[in-house]
């Protein structure tokens, strides 16, 4: 692309946002910036598109989402009948998030598209559940998830409610190239649309059946009583978990919330948090500062789109122990399995599903109880894929847990992408048994590593910005698929590389080094951010040994990366 002459042409016809048109004009002096906007077109996948909000062909704007949206429309008018072409949208806080949301229903009814739209923000797995009980052929979530506040995106869902799979992605791909992102998109006004009846509102009846499955989920049975006034805070990090999340809880009888004020209502600049994500301490640290003015027993924190949940929870000693997306999903395994075997509620063939990172403890946990284990690609869409073919086999109900160590939970087949609605429901529910019966988590996670090990998972994640940055991932890529023989002194026993195609998983560009000593690296590309990430497992007989193990595991990985 020369990218020069592209940014010539947006100057004359990108029109439509004074924002895009002011940061055009900005960066006219700015030859760097100028290639860094328009050096590519903003990557779509399995994962949509995601970018930093901002004038040109590399960033989120209203030309991009345009663009994507008539190459979506276009795969839909193909693939379906009349009669089935209905698309599915909703939308979370973010900056611009309602404006991009309006801006692809009006491309999608300018192709004769019937659009269900949420009439305000709503989570990823409302639109997920959407999708499927709307009979949809397609829907988008306009979300950047976690990233920070400059960043938006937009998922794409296919008719099973799943993000859409590497087969769609590059057949939907193939549309998009087709286009010239100013003269082949047709767009329509998003009034004029909700006025001739192409766009429509999606109706409280979705939203409400969307709650009740959710309450679903519980495992308890009539005999089992518990106390519900437990005193939980819980902040939505300035996203769409706030009403879903309350109104799940408090119709199950938790009367104690305590919501994070600061950060209860919608705010794409997430003031109180620059990077919204519950994975990590400085989102939590206003809601750990709440757990202890209220002397509460649990923290809960979901991410702006509401698909991932963090807990943290009081110690023996009082304070506040943030726990791992692993060590969550752990705990809620264990639950789920116990319950489920002491109420007669496990099903014949009972399946539980995780990503290739996510802790292979878990693993071990499922055996103990008689579950078996489908390992699938990095992403909650392939658990999603997975739930499908176990509905095609007439074998849905073996579903009884799927998790990412992301922070990712589902523990029904109702939707089929993470959904914090449904793991803050069994976390509350999980804390309050457990409470009940005196044990906290952090001395049922105790348990649980005495039984099976201990085993310390972490994410490492290294940034490459810009066109250099691309090509120098792929370089560490090709080193890293080089002749090595050891990582941190540790020698490694086994290599396998998903680009070939591993277990009939689809080829995917990641790589697992299983080490000695129950011990495993993963390196993958983010497939949404410019970021390289490395998953560590260390297995040791206590946390010390294994913290020491990482240590010297990530001090070899830093050369590869430099």
């Amino acid at each position: 692309m020369d990218y020069t002459k592209e940014y010539k042409r947006w100057c004359e016809l990108a029109k439509g946002d004074i924002d895009v048109e002011n940061e055009l004009a900005a960066i006219a002096d700015d030859d760097s910036k100028i290639e860094d906007a328009f050096y590519r077109d903003l990557a779509f996948g399995t994962g949509g598109l995601r970018g930093v909000i901002g004038a040109g062909t590399n960033r989120m704007n209203i030309h991009t989402v345009a663009k994507a949206s008539q190459g979506l429309a276009d795969y839909v008018i193909k693939k379906f009948p009349e009669n089935k072409r209905k698309i599915a949208v909703s939308y979370d806080s973010r900056i611009k998030s309602d404006l991009f949301s309006e801006v692809a229903s009006g491309v999608f009814a300018a192709n004769g598209i019937k659009v269900h739209i949420y009439t305000e923000l709503m989570p990823t797995p409302c639109l997920s559940y959407a999708v499927r009980a709307l009979n949809c052929a397609a829907g988008i979530m306009v979300t950047a998830s976690h990233n920070p506040s400059k960043y938006n995106g937009y998922k794409v869902y296919g008719a099973d409610g799943c993000q859409i799979t590497t087969e769609a992605a590059e057949i939907i791909l193939a549309e998009i190239e087709k286009l010239d992102v100013f003269a082949d998109v047709k767009t329509s006004d998003f009034e004029s649309g909700i006025a001739n009846g192409m766009i429509e509102y999606i109706g409280e009846n979705v939203y409400t059946n969307f709650v009740e499955e959710v309450k679903k989920q519980s495992v308890l049975s009539e005999n089992d009583k518990i106390n519900k006034d437990v005193a939980i805070v819980f902040s939505p990090l300035h996203g769409t978990g706030l009403k879903p999340v309350l109104r799940t809880l408090k119709e199950s009888g938790y009367t104690n919330i305590t919501v994070v004020k600061e950060q209860e209502e919608p705010d794409g600049n997430f003031t109180t948090c620059p990077y919204p994500n519950p994975e990590i301490k400085e989102a939590m640290s206003l809601g750990m500062e709440y757990a202890e003015k209220y002397n509460a027993d649990l923290l809960l924190a979901t991410d702006p789109d509401c698909d991932r949940v963090g807990i943290a929870v009081k110690t023996p000693k009082g304070d506040y122990q943030l726990l791992s997306g692993n060590e969550t999903g752990m705990l809620l395994l264990d639950y789920i399995c116990q319950k489920r075997i002491e109420n007669g509620t496990m099903p014949e063939d009972p399946v539980f599903i995780k990503t290739i990172v996510t802790i292979d403890m878990a693993e071990r946990i499922a055996a103990n109880y008689g579950v078996r284990t489908i390992n699938v690609l990095t992403g909650f869409k392939f658990i999603g894929e997975q739930i499908g073919l176990l509905e095609q086999q007439g074998k849905e109900e073996s579903y009884i847990f799927g998790m990412e160590e992301s922070y990712g939970y589902l523990s029904g087949g109702y939707v089929r992408d993470k959904d914090a609605v449904d793991g803050a429901f069994l976390i509350c529910e999980m804390f309050a048994y457990y409470k009940t019966k005196g044990v906290s988590l952090i001395e049922k996670l105790n348990e649980i590593y005495t039984k099976y090990g201990f085993c310390l998972n972490t994410l490492h994640f290294y940034e490459f910005d810009g066109s250099a940055g691309f090509e120098k991932m792929q370089r560490i890529m090709k080193k890293f698929r080089g002749d090595i023989k050891n990582i941190g002194g540790r020698k490694i026993e086994k290599v396998l590389d998903y680009s070939q195609g591993i277990d009939g998983l689809p080829k995917s560009d990641v790589l697992k080094f299983l080490l000695e000593g129950n011990c495993s690296v993963v390196v993958r590309p983010s497939g949404t951010e410019p970021k390289l990430k490395t998953y560590l497992s260390v297995s040791a007989g206590n946390m010390e040994e294994a913290a020491n193990g990482e240590i010297i595991i990530c001090d070899e990985l830093n050369r590869y990366f430099q």
